[in-house]
Order: structure tokens, then sequence, then C-alpha cells
């Protein structure tokens, strides 16, 4: 049968092996004594087994509260720990409860974190995953051998639908390849959602009978199942590609559902990550967290960008851009969206520490700022990137094009 192997950073002041098989059992078949009915042949069916024990170095702190040690030492590991698929099946909720439920209440660790998954290959044809994917996304945008070029609506909220057609339009006519609602914007009191749709996609066919470019616009659907099913076939009545989802605020399940449908690109934001991942040793790695949402069939995911706004390292940003570009079953093929206080000049590092242009590039400020307008945004960001893969630094690309020049002057200085 089957198993399903998850690797673990764990803390503990206790025994490794002890802390392991503690773990192994609360995630199956035991709990904290002997129950009738727990036989060794039940056991040897269902329970969790500990694969590996790889120990790395102490710390005389814990890093979250726990069992307090006696010797003032915490011994910190990789371990790997597996189940039969019989456990769970090809239910998600009820995999990830496996994975990541009440273990990390256990008081043996002051630290776990699970850090990455191995699925096996039943999986390939229990799950659609992703419909479109990089290929997918070039095909429905027109674009290649560049990174598509997108942004964010600002303000996040508090425009009317046709004040965010107007900023569509003029983004459009400057040559951008995308374009999403803010995740703060689902259906507001100035801004209901069919009306936005309307307008913004009035805005789009237009010019794409115009130009022969269609722009994807990210509609942000997140809502119950039932509201979303109905925001996802207003886009697609209206000519829309792609659909916006939250994926820690809807769930594995919502989230599958929609993808399942398999007509519109999904755009998958990760807002909340902080609270899954910011402390080192709590929570979940982005390698383990984008293959659950690759199985539920994201075609796009944030993965933060070099030197962004927020806490995350660039270290942990390159990670999780190569975790993307990681073949899952040999496809499952998901975009990474590069964004977070991203402008051009951002490009050339980004390009040196991940030589490839299979990116979805998003700057919000860093386009629709610009000292030239949201044109100028846009085709600085086209520069830096033309710059970027020829080699040349933030200075030459400068130099060589006045619009990227026009943005380092401002963003430069941040």
């Amino acid at each position: 049968m089957e198993r399903i192997t998850a690797k673990y950073y764990i803390e503990t002041p206790l025994d490794l092996e002890k802390s392991a098989q503690v773990l192994a059992g609360e995630q199956s078949s035991g709990t904290f004594i002997a129950v009738p009915g727990e036989t060794v042949e039940l056991k040897q069916r269902f329970a969790a087994r500990v694969e590996s024990i790889n120990p790395l170095d102490t710390a005389d702190e814990p890093a979250i509260p726990g069992v307090v040690s006696s010797g003032g030492k915490y011994q910190r590991a990789m371990i790997e720990v597996s189940w039969s698929i019989e456990n769970f099946g090809y239910n998600l909720p009820v995999m990830v409860s496996t994975l990541q439920g009440n273990l990390y209440e256990l008081t043996q660790f002051t630290g776990l974190k699970l850090m990455d998954i191995d699925l096996p290959p039943s999986f390939a044809t229990a799950f659609k995953g992703p419909k479109f994917g990089v290929a997918g996304c070039r095909e429905l945008t027109g674009v290649y051998n560049r990174p598509l070029i997108g942004t964010i609506i600002k303000p996040s909220i508090g425009m009317t639908p046709k004040q965010t057609a107007e900023l569509v339009n003029t983004l459009a006519l400057a040559g951008i390849d995308f374009i999403k609602d803010d995740e703060l914007l689902g259906s507001s009191a100035n801004s209901p959602f069919d009306k936005r749709v309307d307008a913004i996609m009035e805005v789009i066919n237009r010019h794409a009978d115009r130009s022969g470019k269609k722009v994807m616009y990210a509609f942000n659907i997140s809502d119950d199942i039932d509201q979303m099913q109905r925001n996802y076939e207003k886009i697609l009545s209206s000519g829309g590609t792609s659909a916006m989802i939250s994926l820690n605020s809807v769930g594995l399940a919502g989230v599958k559902k929609i993808g399942e449908i398999g007509e519109l690109a999904i755009h998958g934001h990760r807002n909340g990550w902080g609270m899954l991942n910011r402390h080192p040793l709590l929570g979940i790695e982005f390698p383990a967290y984008q293959k659950l949402w690759r199985l539920a069939g994201v075609d796009q995911i944030h993965v933060n960008g070099i030197q962004n706004k927020f806490w995350e390292s660039d270290d942990s940003v390159v990670r999780s851009i190569e975790a993307c570009f990681k073949p899952l079953f040999g496809g499952y093929s998901v975009l990474p969206v590069v964004s977070s206080g991203q402008w051009g000049g951002q490009a050339p590092e980004t390009y040196r520490r991940v030589p490839s242009v299979d990116l979805l590039y998003m700057a919000g400020g860093g386009i629709l700022a610009h000292p030239d307008g949201p044109a100028g945004g846009v085709l600085a960001l086209q520069q830096a990137w033309e710059g970027a893969v020829a080699g040349l630094s933030i200075e030459e690309i400068a130099a060589r094009y006045p619009e990227f020049g026009h943005s380092v002057n401002v963003f430069g200085k941040k």
C-alpha cells in the first residue's frame, strides 16, 4: 500500500526517538494510553511509522512553550514520518488534519514545522491539479520568453467600478499583461462584484478586439462556495480568463471545488502566510504548502519577492520559487507570482538568483506611482527584465532606458 511521508523540523528537550513516536502515535492509531481495540493488526495497517531521525544542533531556550528541559538543552532534528494512504485516501482535509493536526499541541515539542511532503504516484490520477499552469497562462495572455508583467488595483478598496475600469483601460493601453483585485476587495458597498466585472470586462474585451491581446484580470471570487461558483460563472460568461482566491481564507476543499471546474486560471493568493510560516520552528514551509495547493488546482501562487516589503528573506523567496519549478508527478505546473513591494530594480537580482522568466512579476506602486504614470511603470518593468536577462546592472539598464531610469530616481531611494 502506498504511503505519504512528511518531513518535520522539530525541537524537544526529551529523547528524540520517543518524541517522534509520540507524534506518530497521536497522528494515527494511538493516544496517550493504550485503549481496547488497538490491536497489533490494527497498528500494523494504520499506525504511522517513524522513518528517520537526523539530529541537528541544540538550543539553550525553547522556541515555543512546551515541556521544560531538566538539563537545560533543547535538541533539534529533522524527522520523517509516513502514513498509509488507507488512513485518509484522497481526502485533502483529512490528510492535512493528519499531517498538521494535533501534533502542534503536543507538549513534547518546543518547536515543530512541516517542511515537505512526499506524495505517492496515485495522487497524479486522483487529483486534476492545475488546468493551466505556466504554459496555459502564457497562452491565455499571449506572453512568451519574458515574465508576465502584472499589477494590483490600488487603492485596494474604495474605487467604483467605473473608476476601476478607467484604470484598467490605461493599463491595457500601456501593455500590461495581468491585473488583479486586491485581496481586500470582494463585493464592497460601492463596487458590487457583478458591476465591477461588467465594467472591467467591457474595457478588456474592447481592447482585445482592437489589439488582439486580452489582459488577464483576476477577479477576487473569495466567498462561501455557492457564491464563489456564481462569481466564477459571471467571470466566465463575461469573457474573463482568471479568478483569484484567498487560499488560507477559503480552504483546500473550497479551492479544489472551484479549481476542478477548469475554465479559468486560478490565481492563488496566500494572504495570511506569515501566521503559518514566520516562526522558524512552527507552522509549514513553502515546499509543503505549495504542493497542497497544486493538488487543489491552483495555477498561480504568490511567493513574495526579492528585497520585499515584508519579513521574508531573499533566500526563503528563492526556495519558494524553486519549489514551484520542481515538477510534481511530471506536471502540475504552477506559475510563481513575485510580488510585495516590487519594482523594476529587483529584476536583475531576481534573475541572478533564479535564472528563469517563468514568473508573474507583480508591482503595485512600482507601476501605478511611476513618475511617467502607469504606462511608464509598465514599460519600465519590461525594460528592467529585458536588461536583467541581458546581464545588465541597474545602472546600465537606467542608462539605456529612460522610463526605467525615471523609476530608479523614485523607487531606488525608498
